[in-house]
């Protein structure tokens, strides 16, 4: 059984009665799933965050709203851009006994032996997608990446296996990579304009003498 959370139904989907409901310290949302209707309700923003302190993005939420309890996870948070203020929480009932697919963070762990050497960590893939029951769905998957060397590169396939979630993306899809250091010695484009601008000049100087 997962944390449990309340909420309330709501009826007035206005726009000043969503305002209002922010107000007030409340957060719109819809729970639904594939033998649920999406059902519109309203959360206290405050317990939610602290549910989700305990449980992660992937963790299950006992879900109360009127009289019925779902299982739920927290499918979409959506944010104000400027202030960072929940707007909006879309979650998903689930089958505790069916597979799902869920998005999973990707941690890199450790400090690598080549970023020590000077080298600069390039990660192009944050997240994977995994499938198994809802229960068993990883809050993140960490890769130590200690023993990494300049050149060295991770994809899927490096990624720790276990018997309780299958990871769905390709196996080779990149997810970092270590990059030589910079040379110290390259000047950069600013610095070679200027020298191109003072040789110019010097020619130039060099002319009008003659």
């Amino acid at each position: 059984m997962g944390t449990m959370l309340k909420a309330n139904s709501r009826e007035d989907l206005k726009g000043s009665s969503l305002r209002k409901l922010r107000n007030q310290g409340s957060v719109p949302a819809v729970v639904y799933g594939k033998d649920l209707a999406s059902k519109a309700i309203s959360i206290d923003e405050i317990e939610f965050l602290k549910t989700l302190k305990v449980t992660g993005k992937n963790g299950i939420i006992s879900l109360a709203a009127d009289g019925e309890t779902y299982d739920v996870i927290t499918h979409d948070i959506q944010k104000e851009k400027l202030k960072g203020n929940i707007i909006h929480i879309d979650f998903y009932k689930v089958d505790m006994a069916s597979k799902m697919d869920a998005n999973v963070a990707i941690h890199l762990v450790g400090e690598a032996m080549g970023v020590k050497d000077g080298g600069v960590i390039q990660q192009t893939l944050y997240e994977v997608s995994v499938r198994s029951l809802p229960g068993d769905i990883p809050e993140s998957i960490e890769i130590d990446i200690s023993d990494m060397r300049v050149g060295d590169s991770l994809q899927v396939r490096n990624l720790p296996k276990f018997d309780k979630y299958e990871i769905n993306n390709e196996p080779e899809e990149g997810i970092m990579s270590i990059l030589p250091p910079t040379l110290g010695n390259e000047p950069d484009e600013q610095q070679e304009m200027e020298d191109k601008e003072e040789v110019q000049a010097e020619k130039e100087n060099t002319a009008q003498e003659e």
